[in-house]
């Protein structure tokens, strides 16, 4: 089933003619085969917080809102809060990756991240929304964990292979739209 997105539909209509090819790939990476159309405006959502685009946020959450009505507060708190945690995590295991020091690695993170084991959603589609962050952020640690708890859930490579190409284009449709 898909779900009308006209809000977000709008928002890209109004891409410049150089980002045409965003403005077309923004409508076909979030009816992909791969992911069910909740899954896949969640991962777009949640890629939005992290970038901080509040024109893309305000877009989802419309088009989420009018089309499923309560059935999208799941989805958008998940959305909420992966952006949010995975903005911290990826600074702090990014950082232990990147110096590869035994010290930093044998020490506790003692951050909480409680919410990814309690999602609104499901485990799968958080884990989802998760990995899009994690590749925004391109932290290679975090990239592995989510991928692997993926795989684990049963979520195919397909799946996750789009849920990076969702990052990807709403990363680029953020270029179009800020303002100069």
């Amino acid at each position: 089933m898909s779900i009308p997105t006209p809000t977000l539909d709008n928002l890209c209509e109004a891409l410049p003619d150089e980002l045409k090819d965003i403005r077309l790939n923004i409508s076909s990476v979030l009816t992909g085969e791969n992911l069910q159309a909740t899954q896949a405006l969640g991962i777009a959502l949640s890629c939005g917080h992290f970038i901080r685009s509040d024109e893309i946020v305000l877009a989802i959450k419309t088009d989420l809102r009018e089309a499923i009505g309560e059935g999208s507060d799941p989805i958008i708190s998940d959305a909420i809060a992966a952006g949010g945690i995975m903005a911290m995590n990826t600074v702090y295991y990014r950082f232990r990756h990147m110096i590869g020091k035994e010290s930093y690695t044998a020490r506790p993170a003692r951050l909480r991240m409680n919410r990814m084991n309690q999602p609104a959603t499901s485990k799968a589609d958080f884990e989802l929304m998760s990995l899009a962050c994690a590749a925004l952020a391109g932290c290679e640690m975090c990239l592995k964990s989510h991928e692997s708890s993926l795989l684990q859930l049963n979520v195919s490579e397909d799946a996750c292979h789009d849920a990076i190409r969702i990052a990807a284009v709403v990363n680029a449709a953020t270029v179009g739209i800020m303002k100069v």
